[in-house]
């Protein structure tokens, strides 16, 4: 593959092909793609990335869609037939890496399972990202967001007591793409000291909950207690938690030590009583107790502004924040002051998107446009030596396609 100009990232120069789905396989190449990589997303000819469906908030597109794939190029291929696998291998000759979540058993179906890809590709990283590992009883199971946040508990302290919920963001897939990212990185790195080139790694969504769950299996385990969740609060520490405030705001003020809490007991409350009294000298009393501290706080805050409550909260040195829906982030000040904002491309139209979390001195992340299924398809069948009466073949045949469905 060609190699991009300097400057383009730390990832400049390296192919990702992606055969991906929904998000976590797209949160990870997407991110490598944040970081200067090339990514190929492969999808097929009739309907592409289901993903591209699931609404079309965005000039007629789908808002999870456009928030993974930017920057990537798509290539619609058939990886089921022969002429469509051929040009697959063809791209895998020229690629470093190679990111798959398909469905259980699709990769050995294909011919691109690990053993497959160790001796016909001996240089590749290849990541698979699977929802329960191998080798156990669920190994076969389809695995989403939710099912995989349901199994490992992450329902069961979300929420109130009675009232599970899954957490609003998608953890499991977000977090097993990014943990793929990682691993991706590492065998980079390991590649370019000379070590084995080819890596084979598997992320399953499963296991990245369950290391999620870390703080909460620790102590179940330890303790035999399942904490009840609180809310919009913590089991671990009180107190912490949401209040609202005379303006109708909701303030979120936290504590997570004993000076803490008698800063904000005898400072911001004015409540030296709380400050002395023995029950909440120490975390674990004031968890026992956290109804009573919760009403303590929730009375003054509902005396005051909420400007005021994080004025004061700022000046004793105790955490607090703004609670905020959706849409007071996306005209939230502070990612306006600090131009986190950036207008890309997509078959609908220009969309403002995000820019990536890291900040790198010296470069900026390409945010390259939002690719129309198969807008890529000639183009790289071109650059893989494939003539025009070939690419004309395989489109007659079904092996390769371009353009979204009527």
């Amino acid at each position: 593959m060609d190699i991009p100009p300097d400057g383009c990232g730390p990832l400049a120069g390296i192919t990702v092909v992606a055969l991906e789905q929904a998000v976590s396989a797209p949160l990870c190449t997407r991110t490598l793609g944040d970081f200067g990589a090339r990514v190929v997303k492969i999808e097929h000819p009739r309907g592409g990335d289901f993903a591209r469906y699931y609404d079309d908030v965005v000039h007629g597109q789908a808002a999870h869609f456009v928030w993974l794939n930017r920057g990537k190029e798509s290539v619609a291929l058939d990886v089921k037939d022969p002429g469509g696998s051929a040009v697959l291998h063809r791209l895998l000759e020229r690629a470093d890496v190679l990111v798959s979540n398909l469905a259980p058993g699709a990769t050995a179906k294909l011919g691109i399972a690990r053993d497959d890809l160790a001796a016909r590709h001996p240089g590749l990283i290849a990541v698979e990202i699977d929802g329960y590992g191998s080798g156990g009883p669920l190994s076969g199971k389809r695995a989403y967001d939710l099912l995989v946040q349901a199994e490992s508990g992450a329902c069961a302290i979300t929420g109130v007591a009675g009232a599970p919920a899954k957490p609003g963001p998608p953890m499991a897939d977000a977090c097993t793409g990014l943990y793929a990212a990682l691993s991706i990185m590492a065998s980079l790195v390991g590649a370019g000291r000379g070590r084995q080139s080819g890596a084979a790694v598997s992320v399953s969504m499963f296991d990245t909950m369950t290391e999620m769950m870390g703080y909460a299996l620790n102590y179940t385990r330890h303790s035999g207690i399942d904490q009840e969740p609180v809310g919009m609060g913590s089991p671990a520490v009180a107190p912490y938690g949401a209040y609202r405030t005379a303006d109708g705001h909701t303030v979120v003020l936290g504590t997570t030590n004993d000076r803490e809490w008698q800063r904000l007991a005898r400072e911001l409350i004015d409540r030296p009583d709380l400050a002395d009294d023995p029950r909440y000298r120490d975390n674990p009393g004031r968890v026992a107790h956290r109804a009573v501290l919760d009403e303590a706080i929730a009375a003054w805050c509902a005396g005051q502004a909420m400007a005021d409550v994080q004025r004061g909260a700022d000046a004793v040195g105790i955490g607090n924040s703004r609670y905020n829906t959706p849409g007071d982030v996306v005209a939230h000040p502070h990612l306006a002051a600090r131009d986190r904002w950036r207008t890309v491309d997509s078959p609908g139209g220009p969309i403002p998107a995000l820019l990536p979390p890291p900040v790198v001195d010296g470069w900026e992340p390409p945010m390259g446009p939002i690719p129309a299924l198969g807008a890529h398809t000639d183009a790289v069948l071109a650059e893989l030596g494939y003539t025009a009466p070939e690419i004309t073949a395989l489109r007659a045949s079904g092996a390769v396609g371009g353009g979204d469905p009527a």
